[in-house]
């Protein structure tokens, strides 16, 4: 029996050992410069900041992620990111899911602060998400999405708010 216990006690000590590694690297990374691809990140502070007329965001075709960063929390993520129509849109699915909205705080965070910071190639630009539930425009953001990521989205799921779509809007 005690040689029992001893085994069990071995073995989860071990199996602490990757546990404590993950936290600790998840507990590093919220304070660095952005997210890896792993582990969320802090506030994104390196990179020129983007002053002048907007760019023509079809550069973001050929970029599969972008960094994001809400100024409320000033915590940063990688995210898919479309252009559709001369704007910029990101987007979170699973949103109809109770595991979707614990799982993705950051759409809920938007809605109540849409101040973000997104940076495209080492460059920053300084955004106001605005959530978009209906409307025309959809058809074109779902068609965006779909073309370039293995993505279900449709303009039903966005009204029936499974998916929420945000316009990342210049901040004036």
């Amino acid at each position: 029996m005690k040689l029992l216990q001893r085994l069990l006690i071995i073995a989860l000590c071990l199996m602490a050992i990757p546990a404590a590694a993950v936290a600790t690297a998840a507990a590093k990374q919220r304070f660095a410069d952005g997210p890896n691809r792993v582990f969320s990140g802090g506030p994104l502070l390196a990179g020129e900041l983007h002053t002048g007329p907007e760019p023509d965001w079809r550069l973001v075709d050929e970029v599969p992620t972008v960094e994001l960063q809400l100024l409320n929390p000033a915590q940063s993520r990688r995210i898919w990111i479309a252009q559709a129509r001369g704007k910029l849109y990101v987007w979170s699915g699973y949103m109809g899911t109770t595991v979707g909205r614990i799982w993705k705080r950051w759409p809920a965070q938007a809605e109540r602060d849409g101040r973000a910071v997104i940076r495209i190639n080492g460059v920053r630009y300084e955004r106001q998400l605005h959530r978009i539930r209906s409307g025309d425009e959809l058809d074109a953001i779902a068609a965006a999405i779909t073309s370039k990521y293995p993505s279900q989205t449709t303009r039903a799921g966005i009204e029936a708010g499974d998916v929420w779509v945000f316009e990342a809007a210049p901040r004036n």
